[in-house]
């Protein structure tokens, strides 16, 4: 017997990188800013308006270091009948145990026959034989989705796999989105000294700890770490095409990247050059692949384009 209500289980890195894209066109999470509030109680009133069951919890998925509630993630945790469940980060920042955590909860509501209906906000692969076991208990799953018409099944990152298991697509109104995610910018942090540049964390990111005050970047010390890029052709693909697509996902992410970057963190990473930070790094490889697919992502001389047009676009800026 199941109770006559629902049950919403949202990936939180899924939702604020498919956001993000839909927003900036940049899947990197730091590139907006979120009313989690206002998000939250618009999926539960798309989700309510669909089954006319009110839910009974929202469950929110999302990593940090070591699973330590950040002050991001407390503020959702006191949201009404909204519940937080951490995997960590890893040590190449990926996320561990997020789907894990969810697959299980998702059996678990439906073995207790908790609810009715669950509403599940992910794109992962990984899920759908968590999905057809709650179905196989007898609980429908709905998989709630971001829009995109340039996709085959025209909703954004979800795989196909998962896409096929459910009961349902439920597509989320492009005004919620856009109402709720906003661009962000550098801000000036009150009492700082003036002309000091800083911005909020990106949602669910670890606060900054103090900073060591990195040596300034000159023009000379970034020539000295430009680095040697070698382009080999790969054959039969259309290189030309794939450069072209390569050149404006990296041109778009390092506009938002250094706009929205505190310019000490700035500094730090071009001290690094060429090495680019793992969450860059992995966005980049990400949103090129929605553009061309994994296959063609996977080829040397893409991720090498990739990577060099992102850095000579920073060159432009900094």
């Amino acid at each position: 017997m199941f109770h006559d209500q629902s049950v919403i289980f949202i990936d939180a890195g899924f939702l604020l990188s498919a956001g993000s894209s839909t927003v900036t066109g940049t899947s990197l999470r730091a590139a907006t800013r979120v009313d989690a509030e206002q998000l939250i109680s618009g999926i539960v009133s798309i989700t309510r308006d669909n089954c006319n069951l009110d839910p009974l919890r929202i469950y929110w998925y999302d990593a940090s270091r070591d699973g330590v509630l950040s002050d991001w993630h407390k503020k959702i945790s006191l949201l009404d009948d909204v519940k937080v469940r951490l995997g960590r980060i890893g040590v190449n920042g990926q996320q561990k145990g997020v789907d894990l955590r969810l697959g299980l909860d998702l059996i678990e509501v439906a073995r207790n026959g908790s609810a009715k209906v669950a509403y599940l906000l992910s794109g992962d692969d990984d899920l759908a034989e968590a999905v057809e076991a709650a179905q196989d208990l007898g609980m429908k799953v709905v998989l709630l989705a971001l829009e995109d018409k340039n996709r085959y099944l025209g909703i954004k990152s979800v795989a196909e796999h998962l896409a096929y298991k459910v009961d349902r697509i439920l597509v989320l109104p492009q005004e919620l989105i856009h109402s709720t995610f906003t661009p962000a910018t550098r801000a000036v942090v009150p009492g700082s000294e003036a002309g000091t540049e800083s911005t909020p964390p990106a949602a669910g990111a670890p606060l900054p700890g103090p900073s060591s005050g990195p040596t300034p970047v000159t023009p000379a010390t970034l020539a000295s770490k430009k680095a040697t890029f070698i382009t080999v052709k790969e054959p039969d693909v259309d290189l030309p095409r794939l450069f072209a697509v390569a050149e404006e996902v990296a041109e778009r992410l390092a506009r938002n990247w250094y706009q929205t970057t505190p310019l000490a963190e700035v500094q730090s990473v071009l001290e690094e050059r060429p090495i680019l930070p793992t969450e860059i790094d992995s966005t980049l490889l990400r949103d090129c692949a929605a553009r061309i697919g994994e296959a063609d992502t996977d080829l040397q001389s893409v991720r090498k384009h990739l990577r060099k047009c992102f850095w000579d676009t920073i060159d432009t800026l900094a």
